[in-house]
């Protein structure tokens, strides 16, 4: 073979290069390692150039011709046949002299003699070769992964099977929820199998939904009859000589007698690595999918450009175009893709594309629509489009993905990009308030409290001047603030300069609604999660702040005890690793002593810790505990462990909760002692423990009028005297000292530790996150405080009742969950860059 034609010299004797093409013999020799969407397609770009000059042949691992894997999902469904999938009949292949060779995958490839070994020992020389071997199904090497009836989602075969077990019945398992794993579960529920989704992270789509549609989402695959759970870890799948189903690692077992496992694709380049091409997480290729042997080239799912793998077909298009212009000498190089997934899954629409991570000099857009479903998110960065998600609404994600691609400049867009294309493109120009101002008097403004312009604008006319004011007359804007901008519209239209700001403060930038509306929504509406208060509150924001995240986590826990489960993303670090950070980065740990009192054994297990892990300081608190500095984070596990096996719990001096309980000694110890205020502390402390509350909240106990526990300068204080406990509420020794208000006197340790608990729940359930009670109780009156636990025995006892089931999902103690995994990734070391 002539190196530099690649032709046989014994087809051109007079060496002149001028061949007889027509002859198959003197035709390049294309082979192809793949029969799948990619290297058809190349085929099929290289044949519309230059047919005359190619033979092709190719080797495909099934024993089917080309067809559409991304319409797997349909087939499953019932929505179409295998027939009505295929690409490329076998008439396509009999027309172009392709020689197709099925069911035989090419095991070997030896660059040296340019030849291919088949499973079935075929060899095959060729002249260019081109390598499309898509990619695998990444399998969780979890116990019982190769047990009969684990599947992956890749091919006919898989679908075969997965038609086989649901015309069975019973229960299937997938695990994995991207696009791939959502659209398996739904083919298997259309054919009347009950799924279970399987998903370890906290939103489905992870990659292309942000956590607000994938909230959405959820909810409508829930709402179909699927089973969705998130952070679902799983540990192992079980069953004897057969799968029975899947355990999680938190222990729950979901029976199934299918399990479908779809958690990602790796690139399939074990060929090319055997052979000794450039392998990193694909194949390497250059921008005419040039390996780097220059007679092999690669596209699709298994190549590596510029960094970055594809599992879109978007980007194989592109891909394809440029390798056949390369093959021809024509100048179209691959520059890589801007991806875009697009999901219709049982009348769910879902559209993103591009970074929609947000992030400094980023600018979110937002519209929500509560009552439709719909949710649309675009990410500016200097005027430009950089990422969208759109969730029930998609008919403008092509032309957000355009904006995208190009680059364009849409400051003059800005006001109306997200009401969409045409609305965008047909009123740029218009006076936003112009719309307004032509609704007939009867149009409704308020569809949650059906009023009306005429209506709003009445009530403006009366006197109502803010945006508050009109929520309190007609209502309009009240419930889930989707309105808010008409009204302040119509303010502004009726009113002018005269209309006034609302006088309630918002919880932050991201809503209308103060923290009072927004708790009684949530209880009202029975919202269950931080992304359903935002759509059904309409949050300006896609995931909220700072602000408000921490503030929604806390209004939830406190409304569903037992039933919400803690968002660590919505705390702040000390609450998330359960420690005080300090100056220098280390922390410092506090366990508890019940009501300061300790003892020998606590005392040894503090010292070891100390001495074990070099801790630079010990301090003795404000609230008779022992603060020990100085401990570095991968150390915290360890720490927490050595002081639980001494019986030692979290004393929470991190938390919006219970800090302390300060006590004096009392009546058993002290001449002036009235009561047994140590072991009245003692019992307060192991009442309140572990509650989450607005703020921090700290109790003590005296045993006599001298005071010397500090009770009336805490937020619940209990003075011992001869008659009974005097109980004190909203005090603060911080940097505005307030003097705690005389609540009531009560004569019995059961009544105090009744009304301390009342009163506890009562400022959990009344008071805005971050507020102190003094500030709570200067705001709403003792009078109203002392009516609602004085008035009424059985509301106080109602209130107690509630603090008490609180407690039975409150009183774990983190640091123990912490030494067990719990959130093991948190106390990892960030690794330094090479």
């Amino acid at each position: 073979m002539d190196l530099q034609t690649g032709l046989d010299p014994a087809l051109d004797p007079d060496g002149d290069g001028d061949l007889p093409f027509a002859d198959p013999r003197v035709r390049q020799h294309l082979v192809v390692i793949g029969n799948g969407m990619a290297g058809c397609r190349a085929v099929e770009e290289l044949l519309a150039r230059d047919g005359g000059n190619w033979r092709v042949t190719i080797f495909g691992a099934e024993a089917h011709v080309n067809y559409n894997r991304i319409m797997l999902s349909p087939v499953l469904a019932g929505e179409k046949s295998f027939d009505e999938i295929v690409i490329n009949p076998r008439g396509w292949y009999d027309d172009n002299a392709i020689d197709l060779v099925t069911s035989d995958p090419v095991i070997a490839i030896d660059r040296a003699s340019r030849t291919v070994t088949s499973r079935s020992g075929r060899t095959v020389g060729y002249d260019r070769l081109l390598i499309a071997t898509g990619s695998d199904p990444f399998i969780i090497p979890v116990p019982g992964h190769d047990l009969p009836g684990v599947i992956s989602f890749r091919d006919m075969t898989d679908v075969d099977t997965m038609l086989a077990a649901s015309a069975a019945g019973g229960s299937a398992v997938v695990i994995g929820g991207g696009l791939l794993g959502l659209e398996a579960a739904h083919g298997l529920a259309l054919r009347g199998m009950q799924v279970t989704v399987l998903h370890l992270m906290p939103t489905l789509m992870e990659r292309q939904l942000d956590e607000a549609a994938g909230w959405l989402l959820k909810s409508a695959l829930e709402a179909r009859g699927q089973v969705i759970l998130t952070g679902a870890d799983t540990a192992a799948i079980y069953g004897e000589g057969r799968v029975e189903g899947v355990r999680l690692k938190d222990g729950r077992e979901i029976p199934a007698s299918l399990v479908v496992m779809a958690v990602g694709i790796r690139p399939s380049v074990k060929l090319a690595r055997e052979c000794g091409l450039a392998v990193g997480r694909g194949i390497q290729v250059d921008d005419h999918m040039v390996t780097s042997d220059a007679n092999v080239l690669a596209v699709g799912e298994c190549v590596e450009h510029d960094g970055q793998v594809y599992g879109l077909v978007a980007p194989l298009w592109d891909m394809c175009r440029s390798l056949a212009d390369g093959l021809i000498g024509t100048a179209n190089p691959y520059r890589g893709s801007v991806t875009s997934t697009k999901l219709k899954v049982s009348g769910i629409d879902v559209f993103s594309a591009g970074d929609f991570s947000g992030g400094e000099g980023c600018e979110d857009i937002v519209l929500r629509d509560a009552a439709r479903g719909i949710y649309k998110r675009v990410v500016l960065r200097d005027d430009r489009v950089i990422g969208a998600v759109l969730y029930g609404d998609t008919a403008d994600g092509s032309w957000y993905f355009d904006l995208l691609k190009k680059g364009t400049d849409i400051a003059d867009l800005r006001d109306v990009l997200i009401y969409g294309q045409a609305f965008a493109t047909g009123g740029a120009q218009a006076d936003p308030n112009a719309a307004v101002a032509a609704l007939p008097a009867d149009a409704e403004i308020c569809g949650c409290n059906g009023v009306t312009k005429g209506q709003v604008v009445g009530c403006i006319e009366a006197g109502a001047a803010s945006l508050d004011a009109v929520r309190q007359t007609c209502k309009a804007s009240a419930s889930c603030g989707s309105c808010t901008g008409l009204v302040e519209t119509l303010l502004a239209l009726t009113l002018g300069e005269e209309a006034v700001e609302s006088g309630p403060k918002t919880m932050c930038g991201c809503t209308s609604f103060g923290h009072d509306d927004v708790r009684r929504e949530i209880v009202a509406q029975g919202m269950r999660s931080i992304p359903e208060v935002m759509q059904r509150l309409h949050w300006s924001t896609p995931d909220g702040c700072s602000s408000c995240r921490p503030a929604l986590n806390y209004y939830l826990l406190c409304a569903l005890p037992g039933e919400y489960q803690d968002d660590q993303q919505s705390r702040f670090v000390n609450e998330r690793l359960h420690a005080n950070i300090q100056k220098d980065g280390t922390y410092s740990v506090v366990p508890r002593m019940w009501g300061g009192l300790t003892n020998p054994r606590e005392l040894r297990a503090i010292a070891d810790v100390v001495e074990k892990y070099d801790a630079p300081m010990v301090k003795v608190t404000g609230g008779q505990r022992l603060d020990i500095f100085g401990i570095k984070k991968e150390d915290l596990t360890a720490v927490w462990a050595d002081l639980n096996a001494a019986g030692m719990v979290s004393g929470h001096a991190y938390g919006k909760s219970l800090r302390t309980v300060k006590t004096c000694v009392g009546s058993e110890w002290c001449r002036f002692g009235t009561q047994d205020s140590a072991g009245l502390g003692v019992q307060a402390e192991r009442m309140t423990w572990g509650s989450w509350m607005p703020h921090k909240f700290k109790i003590a106990v005296s045993g006599c009028p001298r005071n010397c526990a500090e009770a009336t300068i805490k937020d619940f204080g209990i003075i011992c005297v001869d008659s009974g406990y005097e109980l004190h509420v909203g005090g603060n020794g911080g940097m505005k000292v307030r003097v705690t208000d005389l609540l009531c006197k009560v004569a019995t340790e059961a009544e105090a530790l009744e009304h301390c608990a009342a009163f506890i729940q009562l400022y959990r359930e009344d008071a805005r996150y971050l507020e102190r009670t003094a500030p709570w109780i200067e705001r709403v009156g003792l009078p109203y405080i002392q009516e609602r636990l004085l008035g009424d025995a059985d509301e106080r006892a109602a209130l107690a009742e509630r603090f008490h089931h609180s407690q039975r999902f409150s009183q774990d103690d983190p640091w123990a969950q912490r030494v067990e995994g719990a959130d093991a990734h948190l106390h990892r070391q960030l690794e330094p860059a090479e």
